[in-house]
């Protein structure tokens, strides 16, 4: 028979000292419970991209460290758009607390594989025109985040473009055939620009680095006056190699994104992808404290930038009219 321990003092002791060992000899998906494990965060990526950087600097100033504070499962098609519906399927699998996806096709395919796990949206151009959301302002369903209208930026390109090179008569217009919904608005809005400025546009699809070597070794007797960028990963990533190719042939580059005329291209006019990026984390972390996504408009980016390179105008014999420089929120010298 077991004597009652009649000692207050000594009785809390013992079960203390019990519940220690009760608690040690716990499978440790038990003990986890007492202390709740970091959130899981879906990354759903079209290809490797600047706004992904971004994203991550934003989260950690906000205190998610990826295997510290959160755990982020990362998911990338590398440039193959068309894994995206089975990579979003196989995040959507691991039930985490919400999953961010980067760019418009990987949005797309994370709506498609789950109606009720949060879903972030990241340098998506048009969400509604998409079919991503049907408001911005009341997104509604499980999808927020930021976009970023890079469609309107390409028009003020065509405009930028005309006023650079008064006497342009045709551009050529590279474009990423594989991003299909992001990239055919995109270039929608580049041909009508273009139509409306009298201005011949030569879409020339560009699915790889090798085609971009075989896109300019190919211009031929019907050469352009410029080209112009059309905003993607695969652009982005080859942006340097784009601008060499360019000057070699000596034809000025236009694009949307800011960060290509440190890389050489003559001019770029749109939103910074980085900034909108970094807010999109702010979604994230009130996502992961309770709120829910139909509650949280989309945000739009506020200011478009016009960067201009001057070292690649004088190497390309291009005088910049004063009015243009003028504008110009960073000169490049």
């Amino acid at each position: 028979m077991v004597k009652a321990v009649r000692d207050p003092g000594r009785r809390r002791q013992l079960l203390r000292g019990a519940t220690a060992l009760v608690l040690a000899g716990l499978p440790l998906g038990a003990r986890a419970q007492r202390a709740a494990a970091p959130p899981r965060v879906g990354f759903l990526v079209g290809a490797p991209n600047q706004a992904e950087q971004a994203l991550l600097e934003g989260m950690r100033e906000l205190g998610y460290v990826d295997g510290k504070s959160v755990i982020i499962e990362r998911r990338s098609a590398d440039g193959d758009y068309a894994r995206l519906p089975a990579l979003a399927a196989e995040l959507v699998r691991l039930k985490p607390q919400v999953i961010v996806s980067i760019v418009t096709q990987a949005s797309i395919a994370a709506k498609e594989a789950t109606g009720s796990i949060p879903i972030v949206i990241v340098a998506v151009s048009d969400p509604v025109g998409a079919g991503i959301v049907g408001n911005l302002a009341r997104p509604g369903g499980n999808v927020t985040g930021t976009a970023v209208h890079l469609h309107d930026a390409v028009g003020k390109q065509v405009e930028l473009m005309r006023q650079v090179l008064p006497r342009i008569a045709r551009v050529a217009v590279l474009w990423n055939p594989t991003n299909v919904i992001f990239q055919q608005h995109s270039l929608g809005e580049a041909l009508i620009s273009a139509s409306r400025a009298r201005i011949v546009a030569q879409p020339i699809g560009v699915r790889s680095r090798e085609d971009l070597e075989r896109a300019f070794a190919g211009l031929g007797s019907e050469r352009p006056d410029a080209v112009l960028v059309l905003p993607d990963p695969l652009m982005f990533v080859n942006g340097a190699r784009i601008a060499e190719l360019a000057i070699a042939n000596r034809l000025p580059t236009f694009t949307t994104l800011p960060n290509l005329p440190q890389a050489g291209f003559l001019a770029s006019y749109g939103p910074d992808l980085r900034v909108s990026a970094k807010r999109a984390a702010t979604y994230v972390q009130k996502i992961l404290k309770g709120a829910k996504p139909s509650d949280l408009p989309i945000e739009l980016p506020t200011k478009f930038e016009l960067v201009i390179n001057i070292k690649t105008a004088d190497a390309l014999g291009i005088v910049i009219p004063p009015a243009v420089l003028a504008r110009a929120d960073e000169v490049i010298r």
